[in-house]
């Protein structure tokens, strides 16, 4: 690369350099994080050669933001470098370990000028597929509160009304179920609780929408609520509450948007031309299929091989090796949201696919573990999406998990 530049970013300003061949500084600039900012960072780059037929290549420590997003919708290649590998180059240029933000953007140009092909520039993926990506990942973020709404309210109840624990233990939702919370709301202490009548519980859990069983249900409530059970002092019961009150308007808020966002989500990935593929894949949904979208992307050239992209979910194992050592381990350094997509597929996929169930338990008797068998089942079934999307193909199980080809056998003479 002939010209190359850095930007250090901050909340408000921005620290650019620009850098030749040789390393040599050609320019620097502080820019502020609006439009005449960007204008100047504009004007700074065209007096060193920049054009729209060869844009100077850009490295910057983040992928997100309004400065990025105008960066990539000029058409230059912007490249992402983690923080802690600037720190590592940083100390190849300076012994001191000083450190300023215009050093930081002269280190982020040199990096591109020396190991730029050590370097992938951000995925060159299309709105829909960008959209989606912010939709799945608000809506797994969701998915993440929600849990934890869910445990510090778990957590609150067993200190003072362990019978509204007892009352939904059965149900595969427990608390984040709709009767669980609508009964809470309107008893949120022991003595509420005991207060109860039939006529009340009933219309209760028939504006939750249960629709079968509704006066069986209620009389189980009440027996439940009418046990013997330990109590806090009462006003001491009162203001913990008051507190169950708050944490499940929380909860409540999480749910909301975790329905919310996923119905959203949803409709958006259908549009996509990849969709049909990807849910073709045993296990994979609608929502689990716009989670691996939007951190695959629809650039096909990101991952070259299926390998690649293997490495970047994780789900490929990882070779130290030093003088006569050698181990293989599972990756740590991975897409985590990928990874964490991928358990929710290969565990799905045993119920929906009797060749991802024999390939599990292949592994299984090999001596795998039960969540290193899931990875490895994640790694194959990862390897067919990319040779599927790759050659725009729906998922066959007859060629995906067909029986091994055994050598002929031969006779004794």
């Amino acid at each position: 690369m002939d010209v190359t530049c850095g930007i250090d970013w901050a909340e408000d300003h921005h620290d650019v350099a620009v850098v030749d061949s040789d390393g040599r500084l050609l320019g620097k600039l502080r820019i502020s994080d609006d439009a005449a900012g960007f204008q100047d960072l504009l004007r700074l780059l065209a007096e060193y050669g920049d054009n729209p037929q060869d844009p100077i290549p850009i490295a910057i420590e983040t992928s997100r933001g309004l400065l990025v997003a105008c960066l990539r919708a000029t058409g230059r290649r912007v490249y992402a470098i983690n923080p802690m590998a600037v720190a590592r180059y940083r100390d190849r240029h300076v012994v001191s370990r000083k450190k300023s933000d215009h050093q930081d953007a002269l280190v982020l140009a040199n990096i591109l000028r020396t190991d730029a092909e050590q370097h992938r520039p951000l995925p060159d993926d299309s709105d829909l597929a960008r959209a989606i990506a912010v939709l799945a990942r608000a809506q797994q973020d969701a998915v993440w509160d929600r849990t934890r709404a869910h445990n510090r309210l778990r957590s609150h109840l067993r200190e003072y009304y362990p019978a509204i624990l007892e009352a939904f233990a059965d149900k595969r939702e427990r608390l984040l179920a709709r009767e669980a919370r609508t009964v809470l709301a309107i008893a949120p202490t022991p003595a509420a609780a005991a207060r109860l009548t039939h006529n009340r519980l009933k219309s209760a859990i028939t504006r939750a929408g249960r629709q079968r069983r509704i006066e069986a249900e209620a009389s189980r409530l009440l027996d439940v609520f009418h046990q013997a059970q330990l109590h806090q002092p009462p006003l001491v019961e009162q203001a913990m509450g008051r507190q169950t009150l708050a944490l499940l308007a929380q909860l409540d808020a999480a749910c909301r948007a975790c329905d919310d966002l996923a119905r959203d989500t949803e409709e958006l990935f259908l549009q996509h031309p990849d969709a049909e593929i990807i849910t073709s894949f045993p296990g994979l949904a609608v929502l689990t299929g716009a989670r691996m979208l939007a951190e695959i992307g629809d650039d096909r050239t990101r991952f070259e091989t299926g390998r690649d992209l293997k490495a970047y979910a994780g789900s490929a194992p990882v070779t130290r090796e030093s003088g006569k050592s050698r181990r293989v381990s599972h990756r740590r350094i991975k897409n985590s949201r990928l990874a964490a997509t991928g358990r929710h597929w290969a565990f799905s996929a045993l119920t929906a696919s009797p060749g991802a169930h024999a390939h599990y338990n292949r592994r299984r008797d090999i001596g795998d573990r039960y969540h290193a068998a899931l990875r490895r089942l994640f790694n194959r079934m990862l390897g067919q999406l990319h040779h599927c999307l790759a050659t725009r193909q729906r998922f066959d199980e007859t060629i995906a998990f067909a029986a091994p080809v055994l050598p002929p056998l031969t006779t004794a003479a």
